[in-house]
């Protein structure tokens, strides 16, 4: 198959999962074609089989806002009919769905070009709420010739949300195993913490719904009873207020800010337990992640989290902004030695056993021939 590729370039998990399944239907032979503004940090390197197409937005003093809509679907359109693009994959449906809809039209005279929408969460549990994108969701998701989600909690929200005929279907985040492994890495852990310390470890991008504040109150509860010490993983609009709740608690020196990273698998196996205290998680890889790395998750049971972390054996899960919950399952899982090794061992098979790469990505493929064959 020629197969392309709509997503965003960052480091959310729908960019995440965009590259590395692209990554994966190359390797298995298929074309892939990548389209985005930017090329997504998974895949700076080459990869037979796959092609980056940027797309470029015209300049022009008429334009107050540049029409990425109009220039991704006219990109779609030329690398369509050069290259036989038997099917579009959308990961996050604004503003990609619009645009593949575009393109289909475009090339309706010419052939058929099946489109697969794959929503990852925010694009429905957020922007699809507002009133201004509600509309445009519906119908995109509607119009697609077929719809998947990364987990049942956000399938089932999408169909009722939108009052769709259909539930998506549920074909679930995946974590490179190979990339994402447990290992030892004493020089690199002695720059964050002395060898009797913990270290407690969260990621994200740093918006409220990721509850910054909470990460930072379990981290402090645990502190006061185990030395440890808290790594925090990204930028975004709650950084200000995480620095000063750090200045306020006096405990500046025992957490370290890394901003943005890139290449994450090496500070996941630092860390002896990760913290994900969120609103709202559609899926989680990062909890993921986590526990690929043998790791074990401390968060809210909201979302799809508790479809990833199973409470009581790859980690534990407390209401959303229950701290005290979380700090004591956290404090009873750092001082028992054995609890924790069987739990981190747990955490690393079952993302073995359930979110390996082969078999998700051998649904997708199923779900495509499907699609191809009603087209």
């Amino acid at each position: 198959m020629n197969i392309g590729i709509l997503c965003y370039p960052s480091y959310g998990g729908s960019g995440v999962i965009a590259s590395d399944l692209a990554r994966c239907l190359a390797r298995r032979g298929h074309g892939v074609h990548v389209f985005s503004y930017e090329t997504p940090f998974r895949l700076q390197q080459f990869e037979a089989n796959l092609v980056f197409h940027q797309i470029e937005v015209l300049d022009y003093p008429l334009f107050r806002f540049p029409p990425y809509l109009i220039a991704l679907a006219s990109k779609i359109v030329e690398v369509a009919r050069r290259d036989h693009l038997d099917l579009l994959h959308v990961h996050y449906a604004i503003p990609h769905t619009p645009a593949a809809f575009l393109a289909r039209d475009m090339l309706a005279r010419e052939r058929r070009l099946p489109i697969v929408t794959t929503t990852h969460g925010t694009d429905i549990t957020l922007v699809g709420r507002d009133p201004q994108f509600f509309e445009v969701i519906r119908f995109s998701l509607e119009n697609s010739d077929g719809v998947t989600a990364v987990s049942h909690s956000l399938a089932l929200e999408s169909k009722e949300t939108f009052g769709l005929e259909k539930m998506p279907r549920v074909i679930p985040n995946f974590v490179d195993v190979d990339e994402y492994i447990p290992h030892d890495n004493p020089a690199l852990r002695k720059l964050f913490a002395l060898p009797e310390e913990k270290i407690l470890l969260h990621i994200s991008n740093f918006r409220p719904v990721k509850r910054l504040q909470d990460v930072i109150k379990v981290f402090a509860g645990v502190n006061r009873v185990i030395p440890s010490r808290l790594i925090l993983v990204g930028d975004g609009p709650e950084k200000t207020m995480a620095l000063q709740m750090v200045q306020e608690l006096a405990i500046e020196e025992r957490v370290h800010f890394l901003g943005r990273q890139e290449n994450v698998a090496e500070i996941f196996a630092l860390s002896d337990l990760f913290l994900l205290p969120s609103e709202k998680e559609s899926f989680g890889l990062v909890a993921l992640e986590a526990m690929a790395c043998q790791v074990p998750v401390i968060a809210s049971r909201t979302g799809g989290l508790p479809e990833v972390v199973d409470h009581g054996l790859t980690g534990y899960l407390a209401p959303v902004g229950d701290t005290e919950a979380m700090t004591q399952w956290a404090l009873g899982l750092l001082s028992d030695p054995l609890l924790y090794k069987a739990m981190a061992e747990k955490a690393r098979s079952e993302a073995l056993r359930r979110f390996c790469a082969d078999p998700i990505v051998d649904a997708y493929e199923q779900y495509y021939k499907e699609i191809l064959d009603k087209a």
